[in-house]
């Protein structure tokens, strides 16, 4: 930007150098016009004030009133011509104008091109050599030997003038461009900025929105699995105590009851701080799994077997939290639906990937029925699976039991 000033500054002093030459020169001219008889007669001199009123007029009227005639082809060529004549003119009356006649070399490349431009060029050096050698000669005597002389090293020295005017020309020229090319980056950096703004918020946005709904489905798969379990139990255990007569029967399933709802109470806090289960806080996943179908075999009254198969092995704690409600939610299908007598739990050690199996001998169901808007089992397994890149395969048929499989990456404790 600061350079782009520069050229301007340095463009609107070139415009007004030719009014400071020709005040100069007219001040230096009238005053030594006595000296070298240029002031007699006075017709002369008159002539010389009125040439230099209209210079002034001409000059005036192309760069300051009508900018745009100078710029244009034509009538910017008919500028310089006539300008030029009237230097021409001048120096003829007083030899001292010829001075006036350099501005020529500033700006014949503006409206020249090519040899019209060496031809203005070429004009502009007659005008000053003619000044230079006192006049134009009588003969061809000395005089016009020095003119000549003159010309010849006017012309050279406006060649020298031309192409350093026609570079800075051409530099101003290319500054221009850049400017303009880099005014046109900063306004597409400036809208790419803001749009990376937008889709910057765009995205923050919608991984809150995620966030948000992976929290939603966490907490509604840790309710499902913990609290509405055991709540579920709490329930079944006191309209059990309603209809036994036994008082003592009444006692154990009270207690059931209130066991159940201090585990539900426990989970409840455990899952909105986002914590492994309990089950797991103090052991190894085949001890909680052991643990968990041991507790649900004496509360359902059916028999449950667990299989570890493989070297067990401690993983990662979401991978062993999965397969502890997956074979929760599995067990409380079966207590709900499948009439088994009988249920085996294995759990595979593969070398990269752990395996569990929950079968049982129950009635089985149609896996092609659409499942219910409210139903939440198969489907949260799924997702569980799902969220750690794991498969659950459900295989079963109405009065041929049901087997849920679920094989997830064996992931060590140390993965991230």
């Amino acid at each position: 930007m600061s350079g782009a000033l520069s050229i301007e500054r340095w463009e609107r002093w070139l415009a007004r150098l030719p009014f400071l030459v020709l005040a100069v020169v007219t001040v230096v001219a009238l005053a030594v016009a006595p000296a070298i008889g240029a002031a007699t007669p006075m017709a002369r001199l008159v002539a010389q004030v009125g040439l230099v009123v209209l210079a002034a007029a001409w000059m005036w009227w192309f760069t300051v009133a009508r900018p745009e005639l100078a710029r244009a082809e034509g009538t910017g060529q008919l500028y310089y011509v006539v300008r030029t004549t009237l230097a021409l003119a001048l120096t003829l009356l007083n030899p001292i104008f010829c001075i006036y006649a350099w501005v020529g070399y500033l700006d014949a490349h503006e409206y020249f091109a090519g040899r019209a431009r060496w031809v203005a060029l070429g004009v502009t050096a007659f005008v000053m050599a003619t000044g230079q050698s006192g006049g134009l000669p009588d003969a061809l005597d000395g005089q016009a030997v020095l003119l000549a002389a003159l010309f010849v090293v006017n012309l050279a020295l406006a060649g020298v003038m031309a192409s350093y005017g026609q570079s800075i020309h051409e530099t101003n020229d290319r500054r221009a461009r850049a400017i303009t090319e880099l005014e046109a980056v900063n306004a597409d950096l400036q809208q790419a900025l803001a749009e990376n703004a937008r889709l910057h918020e765009t995205v923050v946005e919608q991984a809150r929105q995620a966030g948000i709904q992976q929290e939603r489905a966490r907490l509604a798969g840790e309710i499902h699995d913990t609290i509405a379990q055991s709540l579920a139990g709490v329930v079944a255990q006191l309209q059990a105590a309603h209809a036994d007569p036994d008082p003592e029967g009444v006692r154990r399933r009270v207690d059931r009851a209130t066991a159940l709802a201090r585990e539900a109470l426990a989970e409840a806090r455990r899952s909105v701080m986002d914590l492994a289960p309990a089950q797991l806080s103090g052991g190894s996943l085949p001890d909680a799994v052991q643990l968990l179908v041991s507790s649900w075999a004496a509360e359902s009254e059916v028999k449950a077997d667990v299989v570890v198969a493989g070297d067990a092995r401690t993983l990662h704690p979401e991978v062993e939290a999965t397969l502890l409600r997956i074979t929760q939610e599995s067990l409380s299908n079966v207590g709900k639906h499948a009439d088994a007598t009988r249920v085996g739990v294995t759990l595979t050690y593969d070398d990269d990937e752990v395996i569990l199996d929950v079968r049982d001998d129950g009635v089985g169901f149609d896996p092609t029925a659409p499942e219910r808007p409210t139903s939440f089992g198969l489907r949260g397994m799924r997702q569980r699976a799902d969220r750690l890149a794991g498969t659950l395969d459900v295989e079963t048929a109405p009065g041929a039991g049901t087997a849920v499989s679920v094989r997830l990456p064996a992931l060590e404790r140390s993965a991230a």
